[in-house]
């Protein structure tokens, strides 16, 4: 009905006769449209003008277009719901297949310079025999952004690094940046330099807790918290050491455990931070709750080809989680972090120099 209300009030009434008429009608062809994300099929009114042009019919236009579909066909992958009834599994796949390499191509070559981190978080999801590394970017307003993936292993010393050389690449600066971590070695040789890198102090809790038997684990957690949570780095750090003294005894590999990557632990202590930012930043739970998105969203998939095919589930999953994205706690101190950071990176630069 659409169609033919179209034509008539470009070429006039069908069946009367008009001499100043500049198109003519031209049959029926059969054509499909999208309409609530289905393809149906319809018979299109053709119309030609009398130079044998066809007419375009904008109606036609607006609804033949398959975006519709094609993020339908993106809902219905994520959510797991069934397509039997009305459309092809293969052509949903397909669909899902394209978008997602498009996705992640544009992904990977976003500039970030506009974006402009603060805080960067980096982990990492297995999947099948692959893992996805991925990187989160809070910017000055606590907004969390989706900055890359890639495959390959966090403790991959290569896959790291051209992790790291493509975010600056991009445009990520590293003055005034964060670099928050759950300990891999290989990421943490990626961001050497001058950028200070705070150790996600549950991962580092649950690495020395592993060293003791269960009943013995309640007394050290209250230690680790109350050491991470003195205000002063300084006392901070001697609390901590003063425990690892402590086990170096009964529980050498705790206390080994401990004092790996003791002094990053407690950077969030020297940058001064309080309340709900320090909480926000002490750990990698930010990234860790997209990526668990990301792995829920992949639950039915069962058979994996390739590391393509993880990467595309992995983004199209932070995508899904990027939608539910809040603004993360205590956000309005971000500007005084960022100072604090600046300041951080100029003194550890001089004491580098003066060592």
């Amino acid at each position: 009905m659409m169609f033919e209300q179209e034509l008539e009030e470009k070429i006039g009434k069908k069946g009367k006769h008009n001499a100043d008429r500049s198109s003519y009608r031209h049959s029926y062809e059969p054509r499909k449209v999208v309409p609530g994300g289905r393809k149906v099929e319809v018979s299109k009114p053709r119309a030609r003008t009398v130079d044998s042009k066809e007419v375009v019919l904008e109606s036609y236009e607006a609804v033949k277009n398959d975006e519709i579909l094609t993020r339908h066909a993106l809902e219905t992958m994520l959510h797991g719901l069934s397509t039997r009834n009305y459309i092809s599994k293969s052509s949903i796949s397909r669909r899902f297949a394209r978008m997602t390499q498009e996705a992640l191509a544009e992904l990977l070559a976003k500039p970030l310079d506009e974006i402009d981190p603060v805080v960067l978080y980096v982990d990492g999801i297995v999947v099948a025999e692959h893992t996805a590394v991925c990187a989160l970017g809070i910017d000055i307003d606590g907004k969390k952004h989706i900055l890359g993936l890639w495959e390959g292993a966090t403790e991959n010393a290569s896959v790291c690094k051209g992790l790291v050389t493509n975010l600056a690449e991009r445009g990520l600066k590293k003055d005034g940046l964060l670099v928050v971590i759950h300990g891999s070695k290989a990421l943490r040789r990626a961001v050497a330099g001058d950028v200070p890198v705070q150790r996600c102090q549950v991962h580092k809790m649950r690495n020395v807790l592993d060293h003791f038997p269960e009943e013995q684990r309640p007394w050290v957690k209250r230690k680790l918290a109350t050491a991470w949570a003195e205000p002063d780095a300084n006392m901070a750090r001697k609390a901590l050491e003063a425990l690892a003294d402590s086990l170096e005894k009964n529980y050498p590999g705790a206390a080994a455990s401990l004092r790996e990557g003791l002094e990053e632990t407690i950077t969030i202590n020297r940058l001064m931070l309080t309340g709900a930012l320090r909480r926000t930043l002490r750990s990698t739970n930010p990234i860790e709750s997209a990526v668990e998105i990301a792995r829920t969203t992949a639950r039915r998939v069962k058979r994996w080809r390739n590391g393509n095919q993880v990467l595309r589930w992995t983004l199209a999953g932070l995508k899904e989680a990027e939608r539910r994205f809040r603004r993360v706690a205590g956000y309005r101190e971000l500007p005084l972090l960022r100072m604090h950071l600046r300041g951080e990176v100029l003194n550890t630069t001089s004491e580098a120099a003066n060592a």
